[in-house]
């Protein structure tokens, strides 16, 4: 979350609304993010911005090392097991204290209509190809 802060521009989306952004400046209190936006010096005003995802231009994200992923690559993923099993695609990632978690949602041809709950972590993550669209996971179809 904090890192949104070393963004100026910012692309804000509710409920199907978008609207940009120019960031002044910001800080955080606990899991809540404060910002003051260019051309929004009323405090009502600003009030009505609460509840906006804050999206940042991906040309604007820093570049990764080998073997790193952001999130929004990983999404819609096919995931496979060992056994060559399609297990579905991944829907979203979530934040935990221990490491990320894959959301695995079913999807035509996949194994079963079971969502599954994956931890993004080396002993499970196989490995990754982006361009063929597929992540290889060691995982047991039935857990």
């Amino acid at each position: 979350l904090d890192n949104l802060l070393d963004y100026r521009r910012w692309t804000l989306r509710r409920d199907g609304e978008i609207r940009q952004a120019e960031l002044v400046r910001g800080r955080l209190h606990g899991k809540v993010l404060a910002a003051k936006l260019k051309g929004l010096d009323d405090r009502e005003e600003a009030r009505t911005f609460t509840g906006y995802e804050i999206c940042i231009p991906r040309s604007e994200l820093p570049s990764l090392e080998e073997g790193e992923y952001y999130w929004h690559q990983l999404e819609g993923l096919k995931v496979i097991d060992q056994g060559r099993q399609l297990l579905g695609v991944i829907d979203h990632l979530l934040e935990t204290g221990a490491n990320d978690v894959m959301v695995v949602k079913p999807c035509a041809g996949s194994l079963d209509d079971r969502e599954r709950l994956l931890p993004y972590t080396g002993q499970c993550v196989l490995s990754i190809d982006l361009a063929a669209g597929e992540m290889r996971v060691d995982w047991d179809a039935d857990f």
